[in-house]
């Protein structure tokens, strides 16, 4: 089922520009939300929105590769995709526009805050000080753990 993360990336940034920060905090949920709902049991994730890491950094959870691609911009907005819209199926739409409809609008630095305040997140960095580099992966045993608990 996993789509191509570029796919993903351009799904949202189709709605608006925004901060490569918030991209990687709204392409975090909706990886998270899609894991969680297309799955039924943690030791049986093979559902899976796209094939990438989070990386608990900093600033939230990260995707090495989508950082690399848009760093560039700094703190600048990415500008809105124009190009075709990627199709998903019917459900992952649905999971998108969910993600998008809870969690779009809010900036970056919003999201980095709810991030901070969730288990994953936490998890991933214990042992590390608030500003202390960390490439620790967010487990999607972690993450299926956490969010199944706000669905039932």
């Amino acid at each position: 089922m996993a789509y191509e993360t570029q796919d993903v990336v351009n799904w949202f940034l189709a709605k608006e520009a925004m901060t490569p920060k918030k991209l990687q905090k709204i392409l975090y949920y909706a990886y998270s939300w899609t894991l969680t709902l297309e799955n039924d049991d943690v030791r049986n994730l093979d559902n899976k929105l796209f094939e990438a890491d989070f990386e608990a950094w900093v600033h939230g959870p990260v995707i090495r590769e989508v950082y690399e691609y848009f760093r560039e911009y700094g703190y600048r907005e990415i500008e809105k995709y124009e190009g075709e819209i990627p199709e998903f199926s019917h459900d992952i739409e649905g999971i998108l526009e969910d993600v998008w409809e809870e969690y779009g609008s809010y900036t970056g630095n919003e999201l980095e805050s709810i991030t901070h305040q969730e288990a994953p997140w936490l998890k991933a960095r214990e042992g590390y000080s608030p500003l202390e580099r960390c490439t620790e992966v967010i487990t999607d045993e972690s993450i299926f753990s956490y969010y199944i608990q706000r669905v039932v």
